[in-house]
């Protein structure tokens, strides 16, 4: 049988017009996509900016719906979901974009960086720990070493910590000597807790030799001699703090001036304070030298005179309790007791980083989370 040459002329245009009508039709579907998908986008942009984090989130995930392949779109609804305390969503939201096998590998380090946030903010430190630890050797290495060394922090794994903070170091980063230090001491506090006095001799031993001006060392090898009885031992620590760090020596003035009584160097010690208060005066070197010479004549002559140049309620508080001033017996508890009402909140410590105020001593702010930001001096005096 022979072909029609002529069927050619008919069917050869209708495959043209077919084709051309299919690409139309297509070029108009992806045009719609396009001009759908990014309107959504910078809807929920505007609501985002105008905090209204709801709307901006459906916003966001219509975009995704015309778009699911847009990383930058997913990323931006992941975020707003760990903003927004939904942690369990922008978890989703992450575990999708790294199961998708065509990301790149920035991409995929971002994604992979972005999960590990969500974990931390969840406080799932364990699965955040192994997400950042798969951070290494990416361009997001140095961004997880710190907030691994927040979260060994956290979780009170001091070891870890200070390893982390010692190749932070190395590379660079910033000096983390002082907070190595602290970590130091966190592992000798551990240890006495455990009757290893011997091993949290040389943890602190290393503290001070890492951060040699750091106080908290000097301050725990005192505490530790005077327990065990080693009194002298215990001045010299502190004289030692006094030496290279003079304004945290409040912090153990009193304590200093109980190691002098128990080992009989009185004279030694009362020298000591008494030149220091001369260069920087304050109450907690003033009550240390009070159990030195507790005359009752010496201390309130040293009270109005401290009075006169640095007037405050602590000391007034102190002079009245011992003179009285002819109040009756009825009238003096009422009296002090209204003093003390109004030199408690004057009588705290205050962080000067947060505003956070305690009435014990923090090397690391309870509010905050940093470290050494609390002043050694009582609010009053600041």
């Amino acid at each position: 049988m022979d072909f029609d040459l002529r069927w050619l002329l008919f069917v050869l245009p209708a495959a043209f017009a077919l084709g051309w009508l299919a690409s139309k039709l297509d070029t108009r579907q992806w045009t719609r996509e396009q001009k759908s998908a990014p309107k959504a986008y910078f809807k929920g942009l505007n609501l985002l900016l105008n905090e209204q984090q709801d709307k901006a989130i459906d916003a966001f995930i219509e975009a995704v719906q015309h778009d699911p392949d847009t990383s930058e779109l997913h990323f931006a609804l992941g975020n707003l979901f760990r903003r927004r305390g939904e942690y369990e969503r922008a978890v989703r939201v992450h575990q999708h974009l790294l199961q998708r096998g065509d990301l790149p590998r920035s991409e995929r380090d971002r994604a992979q960086h972005a999960l590990a946030q969500d974990f931390y903010k969840a406080g799932l430190f364990d699965r955040a720990e192994t997400a950042f630890q798969a951070l290494i050797d990416t361009p997001f290495q140095n961004e997880a070493e710190l907030a691994l060394l927040a979260l060994y922090e956290r979780t009170r794994d001091w070891r870890k910590a200070a390893e982390v903070a010692r190749h932070l170091e190395q590379t660079g980063t910033a000096s983390f000597a002082a907070r190595i230090a602290h970590y130091l001491c966190e592992l000798a506090l551990e240890a006495q807790a455990r009757d290893q006095d011997g091993d949290a001799k040389d943890l602190l031993a290393e503290a001070r030799k890492v951060a040699p001006q750091s106080a908290r060392a000097h301050v725990l090898l005192g505490q530790m001699q005077a327990r065990l009885g080693e009194h002298r031992a215990a001045m010299a620590a502190y004289a030692e703090l006094l030496a290279v760090n003079p304004e945290a020596f409040n912090l153990v003035a009193r304590d200093f001036a109980d190691a002098a009584l128990a080992c009989g160097c009185q004279e030694r010690a009362l020298a000591i304070l008494s030149d220091q208060y001369s260069r920087t005066p304050g109450m907690h070197l003033l009550q240390a030298i009070a159990k030195l010479e507790p005359a009752a004549a010496q201390q309130r002559e040293r009270l109005c005179r401290h009075l006169r140049e640095q007037p405050s309620l602590s000391a007034a508080r102190t002079l009245l309790t011992q003179s009285q001033f002819q109040l009756s017996e009825a009238e003096a508890p009422l009296v002090t007791g209204a003093i003390d009402r109004a030199v408690r909140p004057l009588q705290r410590y205050r962080c000067a980083a947060c505003g956070f105020e305690a009435q014990h001593y923090f090397w690391q702010c309870p509010g905050c989370l940093n470290w050494d930001t609390y002043p050694p001096r009582h609010v009053e005096e600041l």
